[in-house]
C-alpha cells in the first residue's frame, strides 16, 4: 500500500526542515510504545512516522521521493537503505535509542551508528542496449558528485533485469569528515532490440515464411546474437508455432543455465504480386490452397 509520507507526519510538501522535525517529535512522544504499551496501533504509527522522518529529513532522499512518488521511492531504496547515513541519535535519543530500533525494526542501530562516517549514496538512471543487457560487458558514463562531472567504467553482469540495481562503490558522496565515500547505486533501464525480444533467459524473433516454405517445408536463416544460423521448417507449421535453438538465448551467469532462442513462424505475405505469381496464386484457389 503507498505511503504518503508528508501526510504522515502531517506536514505540506513545501515544509522546511525544522517543521519536518517538529512534527515528528509531537506525533513521536504521542505514540511512543512506552506510553502505548501493547498497543499494536500504535506502534505501527510510531514506526511509520520514523521512517517518514528518515526519509524526508534527508535532502536527497526527500529529493527522490518527490521526483518518484512513493512507488518509485522504494522500488530504488530497501528500508537499509532508508534508514542509512540518518542520525539515529537524532531521533532516538530521547525515545530509547538503539534498543527501541532493534526492537521495532529487528536492527541494532550500532550498525547504523557508523554510517555517518561514510559519505552520502547516490542514486541514478542509466539506459543499456538491449545487446549489453543480454550479452554483458562494460558502460561507461558521465555522472555528477560534489560538483564535479566524473566518467566511470561499470561492469554489466550479463542476463541482467529491467530494474535492477547495480551498486558502485566508493563513488557516492565525499565525506566531508575525511571518512570513506558513500556508494552510487545505478538503476538500471533496457533499451528495446529492433529484432529480439526477451522473456526471463529466453529470446524470442520473428521467421517469416512465405506460404509454399511454410507448406512444403524450408530451410530458413535465423538471426542469433552472434551469426545468423541456418533452421530447417517442416512442412506443415503452423503460424505462430516456435522452433527452439537451444543455448542461443541469455548466456549463462553463475548458477543459471543459458536460455533458449525461440524462432517464431509468421507467413510472409508479399504487398504485391507478379502476374505470374497471380496467376498460379488462382490455381491454387482453384484447387482449395
Amino acid at each position: 500500500m503507498a505511503k504518503d509520507y508528508y501526510s504522515i507526519l502531517g506536514v505540506e510538501r513545501n515544509a522546511d526542515a525544522a517543521a519536518i522535525k517538529k512534527a515528528y517529535r509531537k506525533l513521536a512522544q504521542k505514540y511512543h510504545p512506552d506510553k502505548n504499551p501493547d498497543d499494536k496501533h500504535a506502534e505501527d504509527q510510531f514506526k511509520q512516522l520514523t521512517e517518514a522522518y528518515a526519509v524526508l529529513s534527508d535532502p536527497e532522499k526527500k529529493r527522490q521521493y518527490d521526483q518518484f512518488g512513493d512507488s518509485g521511492f522504494h522500488q530504488r531504496f530497501s528500508q537499509e537503505d532508508i534508514f542509512r547515513n540518518v542520525n539515529m541519535g537524532d531521533i532516538f535519543g530521547n525515545f530509547g535509542g538503539e534498543d527501541l530500533f532493534s526492537q521495532l525494526f529487528g536492527t541494532r542501530t550500532r550498525t547504523h551508528a557508523r554510517r555517518p562516517a561514510r559519505g552520502q549514496d547516490y542514486s541514478m538512471q542509466i539506459s543499456i542496449p538491449f545487446r549489453l543487457a543480454v550479452q554483458g560487458g562494460e558502460r561507461r558514463i558521465d555522472y555528477r558528485s560534489d560538483g564535479k562531472v566524473e566518467q566511470i567504467k561499470v561492469r554489466i553482469p550479463p542476463g541482467i533485469e529491467q530494474g535492477a540495481k547495480l551498486r558502485v562503490a566508493g563513488k557516492g558522496g565525499a565525506n566531508p569528515n575525511g571518512g570513506s565515500a558513500g556508494d552510487l547505486y545505478l538503476h538500471i533501464d533496457i533499451e528495446p532490440d529492433p529484432v529480439f525480444a526477451r522473456e526471463g533467459s529466453d529470446l524470442l524473433v520473428r521467421a517469416e515464411i512465405p506460404f509454399s516454405g511454410i507448406c512444403l517445408g524450408t530451410t530458413i536463416e535465423v538471426p542469433t546474437l552472434d551469426a545468423p544460423k541456418r533452421v530447417k521448417v517442416p512442412a506443415g507449421m503452423q503460424p505462430g508455432q516456435k522452433i527452439r535453438l537451444r543455448g542461443f538465448g541469455v548466456g549463462a551467469s553463475g548458477k543459471q543455465a543459458a536460455g533458449d532462442l525461440y524462432a517464431i513462424i509468421e507467413v510472409a505475405v508479399p504487398k504485391n504480386v507478379t502476374t505470374e505469381q497471380k496467376e498460379l496464386l488462382k490455381k491454387l484457389k482453384e484447387v482449395g490452397l
